[in-house]
């Protein structure tokens, strides 16, 4: 029974817990570890601003927009930013600007949402055929192959074709064009993961397949996963957008930054402002999301923070 105490002690500097956490003060939390380094990234700290600026805009879009997103000037057709209207406006005079800025909730809940299907779908399968492997990684990633035979926007043309166009089928289109991207790599982390020591060991001590999977596994795959979501939030978006404009997306009347392009096209000749706000809008939301990706990347990947 003696022999115990000094185990409880040892245990109790380990955590850092009381007058004796000094000595552990060396052991740095790891979400500590990562703002710091991320805030040191000048790149991932750009991108994060113009994303967590876009994400601020969407959610009090109704207190800062000048006009509602369908109010009409019959007075004021396709003028050119002033003084009433910063951006211009467009064939029916409706505020630029104040469609922009309703526009952002539809990109970003696009982009979420269709992204998180994609990680399900693709993450899921991934983990589970680089796990088991055998026939089940033979017919799992077949399919994903033919998936990624097509190009993604044909994908998602053909995929709307069979459910239908509108903002929901959208997401669900876009979801299962980039859910290949999350199951290669999935598998292929998982693959370089199972045949590691520690992961030997659990076998050895007799944990189940799927509690190994669960707490060895995943834990060690979560850092490229969330790198690959931020890079795929933006070719989200473009997908989004690209299906609006050809009129497969969002209905006319909403104010999407890709159904504005397409309904802009035929006055770009007499008034290019309603063309080039929103392709600046959807450029720099891109632009955020892939510096974004680019900080992460580069605070996650133990190569390129070796010498840190």
């Amino acid at each position: 029974m003696a022999g115990s105490t000094p185990a409880s002690a040892t245990n109790t500097v380990v955590v850092g817990v009381g007058p004796r956490a000094p000595a552990a003060a060396g052991a740095e939390r790891p979400w500590k570890g990562f703002t710091r380094r991320f805030l040191r990234n000048r790149i991932g700290v750009s991108g994060a601003a113009i994303v967590f600026t876009t994400l601020v805009v969407a959610i009090l879009a109704p207190l800062i927009a000048p006009y509602g997103p369908e109010e009409t000037h019959p007075n004021w057709k396709l003028f050119a930013p002033n003084e009433y209207f910063l951006f211009g406006t467009d064939e029916f005079g409706r505020d630029i600007l104040s469609r922009i800025i309703f526009g952002a909730r539809i990109s970003l809940e696009v982009g979420l949402i269709s992204v998180s299907v994609a990680l399900l779908i693709g993450a899921t399968t991934g983990l589970v055929s680089g796990f088991f492997g055998g026939w089940i990684d033979g017919v799992a990633m077949r399919c994903m192959d033919v998936l990624f035979a097509f190009p993604a926007i044909l994908l998602a043309i053909g995929i709307m074709a069979v459910l239908g166009t509108g903002i929901v089928n959208a997401m669900l289109a876009i979801g299962i064009v980039y859910a290949p991207s999350f199951a290669r790599l999935a598998r292929a982390s998982v693959l370089s993961l199972k045949e590691m020591e520690f992961v030997q060991a659990a076998r050895v001590l007799g944990l189940g397949e799927l509690r190994i999977l669960a707490r060895h596994v995943i834990p060690n795959v979560l850092a490229p996963m969330i790198v690959q979501v931020s890079f795929s939030l933006s070719t989200a978006i473009l997908t989004e957008a690209s299906l609006s404009f050809l009129g497969l997306g969002t209905p006319p009347s909403v104010p999407s930054w890709g159904s504005m392009l397409s309904s802009s096209r035929r006055y770009v000749e007499l008034d290019p402002w309603p063309a080039i706000f929103p392709g600046l809008a959807i450029m720099l939301l891109v632009l955020g999301f892939n510096l974004f990706g680019d900080g992460l990347r580069d605070v996650l990947d133990p190569r390129l923070r070796a010498g840190d």
